[in-house]
């Protein structure tokens, strides 16, 4: 069996971090699925990331190491999964999809819902689906291969676009996802564009 990510995948800029992880395989105990959706957030200068308006993340930031859980209360509704990456440029990576594979059951006891497409297709319905809960804020990703990031089975095609859901810094292209997956996120494939040259913000 291949082994999990190391924590130095994780010693990358949040762009380039979030980028990669798309087809890659996310273990959550016996409930796994391939990342199909992620956005970046960078922690300097990006007025959507909780860094630029939250001092608990900036405190997060700089007593964690890269590869851990960031996760939050998105609106008193929702749970939200998130890897901090510290590299280059620290930041976070918002997990937006999977593409369910094992735990069906679990994961369809969770959310209520019949169709696999609606298990994991929102950042929401993705920790739900998981288990995820504010009891895994500042797990470590990166020493339990049950709870970890493992290399992409296979390549897949990846384009990019704005984020949503936001109301700052809505027009840098840094949400991606695997080109025609039924298990993205509903608005996922409007106004993308194929990947070329890596995003760089040096």
């Amino acid at each position: 069996m291949p082994k999990p990510l190391s924590r130095k995948f994780f010693q990358q800029d949040p762009v380039t971090c979030a980028r990669e992880l798309i087809g890659c395989e996310l273990r959550w105990g016996q409930r796994t699925g391939i990342i199909v959706e992620t956005e970046a957030y960078d922690a300097e200068g990006d007025e959507a990331c909780h860094t630029f308006f939250r001092p608990s993340a900036r405190a997060f930031v700089a007593a964690h190491r890269e590869g851990t859980a960031y996760v939050y209360f998105n609106y008193g509704v929702h749970w939200m999964l998130n890897v901090l990456v510290k590299g280059k440029r620290d930041g976070f990576v918002l997990f937006r999809a999977l593409e369910p594979i094992t735990g069906l059951e679990a994961m369809h006891l969770a959310r209520g819902v019949e169709s696999i497409h609606q298990l994991c297709s929102g950042p929401g319905k993705l920790a739900k689906a998981l288990g995820v809960t504010g009891a895994d804020h500042g797990r470590d990703l990166c020493s339990e291969a049950d709870f970890a990031f493992h290399p992409a089975p296979q390549r897949l095609q990846v384009v990019s676009g704005p984020r949503i859901g936001i109301s700052r810094a809505v027009e840098l292209p840094w949400r991606f996802h695997a080109e025609g997956n039924g298990h993205v996120s509903g608005r996922a494939s409007k106004k993308t564009r194929p990947i070329g040259p890596k995003p760089d913000r040096s």
